[in-house]
């Protein structure tokens, strides 16, 4: 059997392995699911995405699935449970940012995946040949991040929301010597 080669990162350990062959970079819509993704971008911001990864069947527990109708009830009380709840990351801000983002969405005068979506680059970029290749931040992760603060959003800057194109499938950054990478 040939071994299949992957971006670098995808290789680290066995959960990235598994996120990178399944999830990363695959075309994903539904608000629940992008709410999901934008929650947990959001909570990675500065750890290790592994730390996420890791965490994530707890964060779903946490958060009700993300269906942001029961999340935009939580309360105070919910807060502090969640601050105490080890199953997640407990940082108040960014608990209380994604309690504030599914009021947001539920603020939308569009579907959020239409909303989210609209930012994808319709250009044709060169696959990257390296990691060293991939941006951290482009023109239109700006353009995202300035849209959903100015809608309400929180914990949403330009990093934050090109990493969410990127899990997302919005872009194709798998480098070129990648299993995974489609064609351009």
């Amino acid at each position: 059997m040939t071994e299949r080669i992957r971006c670098p990162w995808g290789d680290s350990t066995p959960d990235y392995a598994e996120y990178h062959d399944t999830e990363w970079g695959v075309p994903l819509r539904g608000r629940d699911e992008l709410y999901e993704r934008i929650s947990l971008e959001a909570f990675q911001s500065g750890l290790s995405w592994i730390t996420i990864l890791r965490k994530r069947e707890g964060f779903r527990a946490a958060f009700e699935g993300f269906v942001p109708e029961k999340v935009a009830a939580f309360t105070e009380a919910d807060v502090e449970r969640l601050m105490a709840d080890a199953s997640i990351v407990r940082n108040r801000m960014k608990i209380e940012a994604t309690i504030r983002n599914a009021r947001a969405i539920l603020d939308l005068d569009t579907p959020l995946d239409d909303l989210l979506w609209s930012f994808a680059p319709t250009d044709d970029r060169p696959r990257p040949a390296t990691l060293a290749d991939v941006p951290a931040v482009t023109a239109e992760s700006k353009a995202m991040a300035k849209d959903l603060k100015r809608r309400g959003f929180a914990f949403v800057g330009p990093t934050t929301c090109y990493a969410l194109m990127q899990a997302t499938g919005m872009v194709d950054d798998h480098i070129e010597t990648c299993w995974r990478a489609t064609s351009r």
